[in-house]
This record gives C-alpha cells, sequence and structure tokens, in this order.
C-alpha cells in the first residue's frame, strides 16, 4: 500500500481551493510591490522570495519543540543567531533564541527580566512613552507595571535624566528603542544603559525594526552590545531581512541572563516540557524561510536593500517639505517616516485617499501631547515609486483639504469622552455602534469603505475607551459567520 487514503469523499479539489483562496484574498492589502507602507516587507527580489516559499514548505511540517528530534532547526536557529549577534556587535558568550515576532521577543525579555528578581514582589520597568505596545502587552501577560516617561517633545527621543529619575527598587528592566516605531527615531541608549546599570537594572534595545538596517547605515549613534550596559536587544528578521513571517531573534548578552527565559516542566506524566520561547510547539518552515533568504541575501545585497529603502526615505520626506499642509514631524533615524498635518486636513482622511490611490499609509493617533500623525514604513520595493507615491500624496492632501477635517458629531463626541469602558457591555456597545452609523439594520457592525470619521471618533476617546471600542469591534469581526 502507498499509504495515500485518497480524497475524502465530498472534499473539494486543489482547482476549487485555489480558487477559492484566490477570492478570499481579493480584498487584502498587497504584500509585494511596495505599495503598502505598513505590516508588509518587500525587498522587491522576486528570486529571494521565491527561495523563501520553497524553504518554508521544505520544513513547514518539522517541529521547532524538541531540537534533538530536528536538529536541523537548531542549527539554522544558532546560524541565524551568529548572523544577529556580529550585526549587533554581541560580545563572546552571547546567546539568542528565534522567535514567531517582535512582540513574543518583547514578551521574553519583560519575562526574563520579572523572574530573574524574585525578591521583588510588585516589579516594575520603565519605558518611553514611546516604547512598542508589547511592552504593555508583556506587563497585562507578566504583571509587571510599566513606568511611563515622556519623551523629549522636539526629538520625540526618550529623555534620559527622566528615565534615570524613574528607576527605583522595583525596576527590573528599562527599554529603549533603535529606533522607536511610532516616530522613526533612536534613543539615547549609551544614557539610558548606564543609568540602568547604575542601579544593577537589565536594559533591552527594542531593535525589533531598525536590527537590520542600522547595521547597514553609517554614522549611526551607539545603539547595540558595544555600549555597557546593555543586557538583551532583539531584531525581526521578517522586517528588514525580508524573510517570510513570523521570524524574530532575542540575543542576551550572556546566557545566565537568558536562563530565567527558559521552561522546563516534568510535573505530569507525559515528557518533560521544555521551552526557550513562549511556543511549544512551532514549524520550522518560517526558521528555515529565514534562514534560506538571509543567506541568499548576504551583507552585501542588505547593504544595497538598506540603500534604497534609506535614500527613499530621505526623497520623501525633501518632496513631503515641498508640501504646505504637511511636515516631518522629526527627521528620520533609519528607514520610517512621520508626517502631521497643519490642520487644514486630517491624518484620517489623507489615509483614506492614499488607500483610494492603491497606497496604505498608517494613520497614528493623538497620544498625550503628541499629534495625530500618518506613519510610513519604507521597503527596498517603495524606492522606484517615490515619485509616484508624491503625486498620490499631493493629489490626497489636495482632496482632504477640499474636504475639510472630519468632525465627530457633539453627541458621539461626549458620550466616548465620558464612557466608563467598564460599562461597555453587549447592548451598550450595540448603541454606540447605531450612534457611529457602523451598524447594519439588523444592528451588527458594518464598517464602511472610508474609516477616518470612524478613527477620528476613536482618537477623540481617551485611551482606556478606545481599547474598549476597538476590543468590541475586534470581538464582533471574529466571530463565525
Amino acid at each position: 500500500m502507498s499509504g495515500d487514503v485518497g480524497t475524502p469523499a465530498g472534499g473539494w479539489g486543489r482547482a476549487e481551493i485555489l480558487q477559492r483562496l484566490q477570492a478570499l484574498r481579493a480584498h487584502d492589502l498587497p504584500a509585494h510591490g511596495g505599495r503598502t507602507l505598513a505590516y508588509v516587507y518587500d525587498s522587491g527580489l522576486a528570486q529571494a522570495d521565491a527561495i523563501g516559499l520553497e524553504a518554508l514548505q521544505l520544513f513547514a511540517a518539522s517541529n521547532g519543540l524538541d531540537p534533538t528530534a530536528f536538529p536541523s532547526l537548531l542549527r539554522m536557529e544558532n546560524d541565524l543567531v551568529a548572523w544577529a549577534g556580529r550585526l549587533l556587535d554581541a560580545p563572546d558568550g552571547f546567546v539568542g533564541s528565534a522567535t514567531s515576532g517582535g512582540t513574543e521577543s518583547l514578551l521574553l525579555a519583560v519575562l526574563a527580566a520579572r523572574d530573574a528578581r524574585p525578591d521583588i514582589a510588585r516589579p516594575s520597568m520603565v519605558l518611553p512613552t514611546t516604547a512598542h505596545a508589547a511592552f504593555h502587552k508583556a506587563a497585562h501577560y507578566f504583571g509587571v507595571r510599566p513606568v511611563l516617561v515622556d519623551v523629549d517633545p522636539v526629538t520625540y527621543r526618550a529623555d534620559p535624566a527622566a528615565m534615570a529619575a524613574a528607576i527605583d527598587d522595583t525596576t527590573v528592566l528599562v527599554v529603549a528603542s533603535a529606533p522607536s516605531y511610532a516616530h522613526g527615531v533612536i534613543d539615547p541608549v549609551p544614557q539610558i544603559a548606564a543609568a540602568a546599570a547604575e542601579r544593577g537594572v537589565r536594559c533591552h534595545v527594542d531593535a525589533c525594526i531598525g536590527g537590520w538596517v542600522l547595521p547597514y547605515l553609517d554614522h549611526v549613534e551607539p545603539w547595540t552590545f558595544a555600549v555597557p550596559g546593555v543586557t538583551s536587544m532583539s531584531v525581526d528578521l521578517h522586517k528588514y531581512a525580508y524573510t517570510p513571517k513570523g521570524v524574530s531573534l532575542l540575543l542576551h548578552r550572556d546566557a545566565a541572563l537568558r536562563r530565567t527565559q527558559l521552561f522546563a516542566s516534568a510535573s505530569w506524566p507525559g515528557y518533560t516540557m521544555l521551552n526557550s520561547t513562549v511556543q511549544s510547539t512551532k514549524s520550522g518552515g518560517p526558521l528555515a524561510a529565514a534562514w534560506a533568504v538571509v543567506h541568499h541575501i548576504g551583507d552585501e545585497g542588505y547593504r544595497r536593500l538598506v540603500g534604497a529603502a534609506r535614500r527613499a526615505t530621505l526623497e520623501l520626506a525633501d518632496a513631503v517639505a515641498q508640501i504646505p499642509a504637511l511636515s516631518v514631524v522629526v527627521p528620520p533615524d533609519a528607514t520610517l517616516l512621520t508626517l502631521v498635518t497643519d490642520g487644514s486636513c486630517d491624518v484620517f482622511t489623507l489615509a483614506d485617499e492614499m488607500l483610494t490611490r492603491g497606497w496604505f499609509v498608517q494613520p497614528q493617533m493623538t497620544f498625550r501631547d503628541m499629534p495625530a500623525t500618518l506613519h510610513l514604513t519604507l521597503s527596498a520595493a517603495t524606492a522606484p515609486s517615490v515619485p509616484e507615491f508624491v503625486d498620490a500624496l499631493r493629489a490626497s492632501v489636495a482632496a482632504a483639504q477640499d474636504a475639510g477635517p472630519v468632525r465627530v458629531p457633539a453627541q458621539l463626541a461626549d458620550a466616548v469622552a465620558t464612557l466608563d469602558p467598564a460599562s461597555l457591555d453587549e447592548s451598550a456597545f450595540a448603541g454606540l455602534l447605531r450612534m457611529a452609523g457602523l451598524a447594519d439594520e439588523d444592528g451588527d457592525l458594518a464598517l464602511p469603505d472610508r474609516m477616518a470619521a470612524v478613527n477620528a471618533v476613536l482618537d477623540a476617546a481617551p485611551a482606556p475607551v478606545r481599547e474598549a471600542l476597538l476590543l468590541g469591534v475586534l470581538d464582533r469581526l471574529s466571530r463565525p459567520s
């Protein structure tokens, strides 16, 4: 017998499945072509993409749960960690682990810091307000209180003196970004790490989005393990290493620092659970794909790709300076650009207008004293299309100015401003949907094609209310049809 059990009775054939998959994908943002300036990263190298997908398929059924069962995965993981260690100036004796993405890397950095200090009953971590939201997720999961420190209002970089002042006897971790996602600037890592080291506290540098970019740029301020006091770093391969999602790396200065990240349990009759990450079972496909793509592109290839993306970022920043309604919030340190309007239009309408012209840009809402902005992540594949992007941006600004800034109805603005998130049950949420025009005739969620009005309502809401509203939307979206 061949072992082929055949097609189950009533199952769809290959052609029908592929047709249905193509139909399902029809309304997704494009993952290639450089027109989606968030969420995806495109090298523009078709052969690199093909090699990555081939490796993904080849190792899809392998399992990273047990490195002795699939030693190939362990070899590839160690190889990628070594590559990253070279880029990040890691010292002799450093160690690292592959994770599913930046969020898992940051979660594990916080977990390791917390569990290294069991003597602290109510641990905390010091974060600049621009630190990635994954740290807040870690705080929620692991009970590590986030202490938020305002950044410099002009440079949007962390304030080292204020960060140092926020460290106390409960602090288990201090965080810096290289660069920050929201504004694309590198925090002053040397001063922050020195302040942490002086108090005997770990310092994590979140280089998830910049760790495969900054090493290939010249004249960058110190931000790696070369800075004394930096104890751990994270870098995502599925961002600017241009590998299929999802693979990130978490590196520690030495093995002792990683010890509290690891988990083992023999307290049951099955196999002894032994994990280096949050996940147990994990497909070897993404790891193999990352290994294949990184070795295919190589250092010189990455230098060219980073150079193209960086030049595109500066070219676009220069073009924005010629559009009176827009300005760059802060000069970019890498390949992320953040724009703000002069008030003649709003970023939410601009994002809608750009999408109608085939470009996805990401609106960011107000936070404390920071205005609503547009976030642009520029990949190498975007570089050839910068003139086309600028034309679309000019046209979108004109259309947004003609429409005028979105105005939230006073009744709705008052409702979201005074809403108690704890009171947002099914009935209250349904009422808000109707008030916001987001419910169909049956009262079910009905998102519009243009999101400016919805985003304006969310922008008017205090952060806890915004979270509750979006959780309600996610809950409604994530239900079987």
